[in-house]
């Protein structure tokens, strides 16, 4: 297998699937499979989860919400979506644990970080809500920040289109998309796919970055064996 070690960061939306809001029971199942698919084969995975199914700190302040406050909320939807995903892992016979960036005792263990490497090193499927515990974070930089810290040997970013294009491929559609990309070009030209803070822990630990479509049935698969799948960021 090309990798031993991933940390795979899925969307909050992404598990709306074909609804406005909320969780789609379908979508939890079929992440659920195509991970298994991976984790069969001895991969060590790690999961990072958005919560803009939920809830979105940084558009709180439209709504009257102070910031700070509107991203904890935040975090504990990725909580929330952190638990819905444990759960459809676990039906589907995968050992997991949930940490979080601050305590939630009743529901998940506070991330430690030998900690979770020995869950890892276990063949538990983690998975880190609640970001990195402090506001003004998002959770990309949640995921390229455990990445690094796990020692992880690429962030796989799971999206609804299938790389990194020179615009949005939903709203442009002469977008045109990119095989591969140096970080220091994605930087020059503002590609906004992930945040920049995100971008430059990976570039700064020479941490690889596949940007692939999460909902093609197989695309995870195809990249632990080394198919070339999405936009590689390097």
């Amino acid at each position: 297998m090309k990798y031993k070690r991933i940390l795979l960061k899925l969307s909050g939306e992404a598990l709306m699937g074909e609804q406005k809001f909320g969780i789609d029971p379908q979508r939890l199942e079929q992440y659920s499979q195509e991970i298994k698919k991976v984790k069969d084969l001895g991969i060590e995975i790690a999961i990072v989860i958005g919560g803009g199914n939920i809830f979105r700190g940084i558009t709180a302040e439209e709504s009257g919400i102070d910031r700070v406050q509107g991203d904890y909320m935040g975090m504990l939807a990725t909580v929330i979506n952190g638990m819905a995903l444990q759960s459809a892992l676990e039906k589907a016979g995968m050992f997991t644990r949930l940490m979080s960036g601050f305590k939630i005792e009743q529901v998940c263990e506070q991330f430690i970080r030998r900690r979770a490497i020995r869950h890892l090193e276990k063949g538990r499927i983690v998975i880190f809500g609640a970001g990195i515990g402090n506001p003004y974070f998002t959770t990309d930089t949640t995921a390229s920040l455990r990445a690094v810290e796990i020692i992880a040997d690429v962030v796989l970013k799971g999206t609804r289109v299938d790389g990194l294009y020179t615009a949005d491929p939903e709203k442009d559609p002469s977008a045109t998309r990119f095989s591969n990309i140096s970080f220091q070009e994605v930087f020059e030209n503002g590609y906004k796919v992930m945040d920049m803070t995100a971008f430059a822990l990976c570039q700064e630990n020479n941490l690889p970055i596949i940007i692939f479509d999460m909902n093609k049935p197989g695309n995870l698969l195809k990249i632990i064996e080394g198919e070339k799948v999405g936009t590689l960021v390097h």
